[in-house]
């Protein structure tokens, strides 16, 4: 699992990279979030050394690939995907085969994509509740309750509400993903109005310093916002 689309490649096609050591008979399954293109570029490498191919990002972090719970989106070569069920089965919940290369970081974008934006408007809601004069846990509560309940806030919820960001999953990384399905998006002539405005409140997050935090620290982002506006 590599960090972006360069290391991506670097480890496959670089000098004495995965690929230089592939050959029939043999197979790479790469579970890092990168685009598309990058994927198929890959693969052409993987394929022209006569190895198979399979793209797996994974839905999930810290704690769901602890526990074995990662969803694999993979794409690619089916016969890889066939014969690598049993180690996908041991550190994930599910499995999907999505089709030709490409679609796995597709449908691992749209994901992230949606993920980031929940956080950013859970953030601009706890932001708003404390200036409402609402406490942080009784929104928490009231969110777990009803028809927007989701995992995430309830996990992340308590300790944003202490400003406090353990890292489970980087905020540089949601950036990237952010950063990356707004280009597949543009390509696509799709508008993405909340998660090009979801991702600029991470990249304030980034400018703040808080890359290396978890991607819940957005919130401070929001309340940066909050305190130029008093000051203007």
């Amino acid at each position: 699992m590599l960090s972006d689309p360069p290391a991506a490649v670097q480890v496959a096609t670089g000098p004495d990279g995965v690929v230089a050591g592939l050959s029939a008979g043999k197979g790479y399954v790469d579970v890092s979030t990168i685009d598309p293109a990058t994927a198929a570029d890959v693969a052409a490498a993987v394929r022209a050394a006569g190895a198979l191919y399979l793209e797996a990002p994974v839905s999930g972090s810290k704690g769901p690939a602890e526990q074995g719970a990662l969803i694999f989106l993979t794409a690619g070569d089916k016969a890889l995907f066939e014969a690598v069920s049993g180690p996908l089965g041991v550190m994930g919940k599910a499995s999907f085969f999505l089709g030709e290369v490409g679609a796995g970081a597709n449908m691992k974008l749209v994901v992230n994509a949606v993920m980031g934006a929940m956080m950013a408007a859970f953030a601009e809601g706890m932001s708003l509740a404390d200036r409402l004069g609402l406490q942080q846990q009784d929104i928490i509560d009231v969110v777990a309750l009803g028809a927007i309940a989701s995992p995430m806030f309830a996990l992340k919820g308590p300790a944003m509400a202490k400003a406090r960001y353990p890292t489970a999953f980087p905020l540089k990384h949601q950036q990237k993903d952010l950063r990356l399905a707004i280009a597949e998006a543009d390509t696509a002539a799709q508008p993405l109005a909340v998660i090009a405005a979801a991702n600029d409140l991470y990249v304030r997050a980034r400018q703040q310093g808080l890359g290396d935090a978890d991607f819940s620290a957005v919130l401070e982002a929001v309340k940066g916002q909050q305190q130029q506006q008093q000051q203007q």
